[in-house]
This record gives structure tokens, sequence and C-alpha cells, in this order.
């Protein structure tokens, strides 16, 4: 509800249109028994051509409630489900790196987007659908009764035992399709990591492990989608059953009810079209619950991605960078950083040994404006220092303070928006120059940007590109040398100005 709230007229609209469509699908039966049996007993032709005009145009009319329905469904469906891939990818970029470690970018692609496109129909026409086809087929039967209080009570029956069959097997696929969605998302992660790791695939003669490791997980998710498909035929199966005995009650029922004089030929008719379309709003409730087992599983794997949460929450940005919303409690300039008896190590994998300490009893002292160099092997803990610092993990012992102020008591936005880190690998977007120096804000104006890669000797190579700084550059930086891009990251620093900047391994 709270994504469909900010689209309540457009929601209801969409529920107006559905129920209309409905009233239309109950009343044309009427109009072609009405031609029907006047049709049979001579009647004027201009009462026939005005019935047919009316059938035929209701007809039209439903077509175009057809179409309007779809499209503010689809409207909808993805105005909501946008909403909420917007707070998932939020919520992830907030998590801790423990978290991150564990899932590869390829696997979250497939959580925040893959399973969210799976509830687009929910969003959409699923609970109005199943309303909708509710009302449907109670005014179906209505019209029954109407007709023969015999025939109506038959169907009820008929309809009572359907549904009741219908909610027996109603969950019957939710696990394997849950287990087919994560199938999926590890297919989409090793993907991902072969993709990114092309060169070094290649240079190892590691391009067989690839491939049998892609047959391999292609055939897990083919074991997982056959059981789900194979569940999900007994639903189809159960119901296809179903109406096949509801077809035989209306055809005999009709043909003895016609052969006793009960009713016309053209109420024979209408009561075949009835019956005929009281199959819809039950396919219609069966397909949206062999949907219901598929959006239950991405459900269950929504509901457990949100409910992981970081030790600190960060308020979401403003739309320009990452303008904060409060006063930055740091002070103004250059920052000093001190550690103090510092001691950090990794959290083991799950049901993994112990990890060993990566920092122990570390301490040094870097007072404002000073510049300090760290070496050592690799492996060391030089960039761990640099995530410590940066609070993407935190400390198992001692004390890191910022500017005076421990950093874990420092808001993480605030902390991270006077803090500079040039990484050792350089994460370039595929957008504009400008773009990838702003991190898309706005607010920068193109003469500080200029300015800046002046500054950092890059001018001559801001000169060579084709559109200056509406020049695209491809995603990863492959249209720039390593030492390029790790110059152009430096320029986000200068562009930002904050008190404390870190360089790791930052060789150009």
């Amino acid at each position: 509800s709270r994504y469909i709230r900010p689209q309540r007229g457009r929601f209801t609209l969409l529920t107006l249109l559905i129920l209309g469509g409905i009233g239309l699908q109950v009343v044309n039966p009427q109009i072609m028994r009405f031609f029907i049996d006047t049709a049979q007993n001579g009647g004027a032709q201009r009462t026939l051509m005005l019935a047919a005009g009316a059938f035929i145009g209701i007809a039209v009319l439903q077509q175009l409630v057809s179409v309007l329905v779809t499209y503010l469904g689809e409207n909808v469906a993805w105005t909501a489900t946008n909403a909420l891939r917007t707070e998932l990818a939020w919520h992830c970029l907030n998590l801790d790196m423990s978290f991150h470690n564990d899932h590869t970018p390829g696997e979250m692609i497939e959580r925040i987007d893959g399973d969210v496109t799976e509830l687009a129909n929910f969003f959409s026409q699923l609970a109005v659908t199943i309303i909708g086809n509710g009302l449907l087929m109670v005014g179906i039967l209505a019209a029954l009764y109407l007709e023969d209080w015999r025939i109506g009570l038959a169907f009820t029956l008929f309809s009572v035992v359907t549904l009741a069959a219908l909610l027996r097997v109603r969950d019957i696929a939710v696990e394997p399709q849950k287990a087919r969605r994560q199938a999926e998302a590890d297919l989409f992660g090793f993907v991902e990591e072969q993709l990114t790791s092309t060169e070094d695939v290649r240079s190892s003669g590691a391009i067989g492990f690839s491939l049998r490791e892609l047959q391999r997980l292609q055939a897990n998710i083919f074991r997982h989608d056959r059981k789900a498909h194979q569940k999900g035929w007994i639903i189809g199966n159960v119901m296809g059953g179903m109406m096949a005995v509801g077809t035989i009650m209306a055809i005999g029922a009709g043909y003895l009810l016609f052969q006793g004089g009960a009713i016309t030929v053209g109420t024979v008719y209408m009561l075949i079209y009835y019956i005929t379309l009281l199959e819809q709003p039950i396919w219609t409730m069966t397909r949206q619950v062999q949907n219901f087992q598929t959006i239950g599983a991405c459900v269950e794997r929504l509901t457990e991605l949100r409910k992981i949460q970081p030790r600190e929450q960060m308020e979401p940005a403003n739309g320009a960078g990452l303008g904060l919303t409060a006063p930055n409690p740091l002070p103004a300039g250059a920052l000093a950083l001190l550690f103090d008896g510092v001691s950090f190590k990794y959290e083991p994998v799950k049901n993994g040994p112990e990890t060993p300490l990566v920092l122990q009893d570390l301490a040094f002292a870097l007072q404002p404006g000073g510049v300090l160099g760290l070496l050592g092997r690799t492996g060391s803990g030089k960039t761990t220092l640099t995530r410590l610092v940066f609070r993407l993990y935190e400390p198992s012992a001692g004390q890191i303070r910022l500017g005076g102020q421990n950093v874990s008591g420092i808001p993480l936005q605030a902390l991270r928006q006077r803090i500079g880190i040039v990484t050792q690998e350089v994460q370039l977007f595929r957008a504009s120059v400008r773009d990838n120096l702003t991190f898309f804000d706005p607010t920068i104006p193109d003469e500080r940007s200029r300015a800046v890669l002046e500054e950092l000797e890059l001018g001559d190579w801001y000169r060579a590109l084709p559109q200056g700084l509406d020049t695209l550059l491809t995603t990863g930086g492959h249209s720039l040398s390593a030492g390029e891009a790790q110059l152009l990251a430096f320029a986000r620093i200068f562009l930002r100005d904050p008190g404390l900047v870190i360089l790791d391994e930052a060789s150009s």
C-alpha cells in the first residue's frame, strides 16, 4: 500500500475500468439472447439491427477498456516497482562490507531488479483482478439464478468446489520458485564475475573452467525450474478438469431444459456463453495463484534482504551528491587523524575458522595538513587501514579519532563527506566526464571542473576530448589509461575539498 498510495488517482481509475469491463461482459450475452429469440419469433428488422449494433458496440468498448486497463496497470506497476528498486538499492548501499563480501554485484542486480520486476503484475492488476473476477463470477451466477434457480444453484456449487480445489493447491510451488530465483541470482553473480575478469580468465587458461561452471549453474536453474513447472502443471490440470466438468454440465442442463420447454434457444445460447465466460475468472484466478508462487518467493527473498540491517543508518542523499541534511559535526579545514592501539580482524566465513589479526595495536598521529606515508608488504593491512578510517569496517580494539572525535560517534554521512579516497581500482561510470567528476551533482559549475583538471595537469588530455566535459566514458574507465583514471578520481577529491585525503597506492 505504501507504493500504491501516491498513485491513488490512477489506481482508482484502474479499478473503475476493470469493474466497468466486467459489467460489459455480463451485459453482452443478454443482448445476444434477445437477438436470437427476436429473430426466431420473427421480430422487426429494425429491432434486430439495433440489438446487433449494441452487441458490436459493447464488444468494441470492451476492447478499448482492456487497452486502457493494460496501459494504466503497467504505469502503476512501473512507478511502484521503481520506487521499491530505489529503496532497496539505498538499503544495500548502506549495508556493511561483510554483506557485500558475501554477495556478488550480479546477484544483487538479480535481487534488486529481477525479483522486483516479478512483482510488477502484483502492483498493477493482481489484487484488482482477483477482486474483479470474483465480482464477475458473482454477476454471472446472479444472472443464472434469474434464469432458473436450479441452474444457478448447480453452478454455485460447481464454483465453490472449483475455488476450494484452487485454494488447496495455491502454495504448492512457492519453495521451488524461491530456489529457482536464488539459482538465477547465482548465475548472474557468476557471469558478472567472469565478464569483469575476462583478461585474467584468458591469461590463466581458465576458459574451460568458466564454461563448465556456467553449464553447472544453468543446469541448476533447469532443475529448479522444471520442478516449479511440474508443480504448476498440477494447478493447471486440476482447473482444466473442473472446467471440462462445467462445460458438460452447461450443455446437459441447456439440452434438458430446452427439451422440457422451460427455456428458449436464446437462453440456451446465453447459458453456454455464461458458463464459457465463467471459465475466464476461474482461469484468471488460477493464473494469478500460479503467479503467487513466484511472487511469494520474491517477497520472501526481498523481506530477507530488508531484514539485514547495517550498524548505523545513513540518511538518504538530498539529490546533490551526498548533500548533508544536518550540520557537519567535524571542524572545517584540514583534519587531524589519530590511531590509538587499533587492532582489527575480518569476520570469519560462516561456520569457518577464526581469522587472524590484520592490524595489531597500531598507533600513529597525523597532524592537520600533514603528510604520512605507510609502507608494507602486500596483505599487510594498508588498504584495511583506509577502510577503517572510512568506517567500512569497525576496529576490533582501540580508537580512531578524526578532528579530535572518535569516528564511531560521527554520523556516517558526515564522516564520508569530509574524507576523500583514491582507491587502487578506480571506479568510473558510463557517463560524461562531467558526471564522473561531479558524481552527477549539477550544482558544481563547469569552470571549477576545468580548473581542477588544469591543476592536475590533465588540461592537454581534456582539450583533446572530442566533446569536452560531455565526452562519454566507458564503464570501468577502459577508454583511459590507469594513470589518467587515477588522476580523474583525484580531481573528484579536489572538487569536494575534504579535510583528509587518502591515496591507496595511487602511483600516478
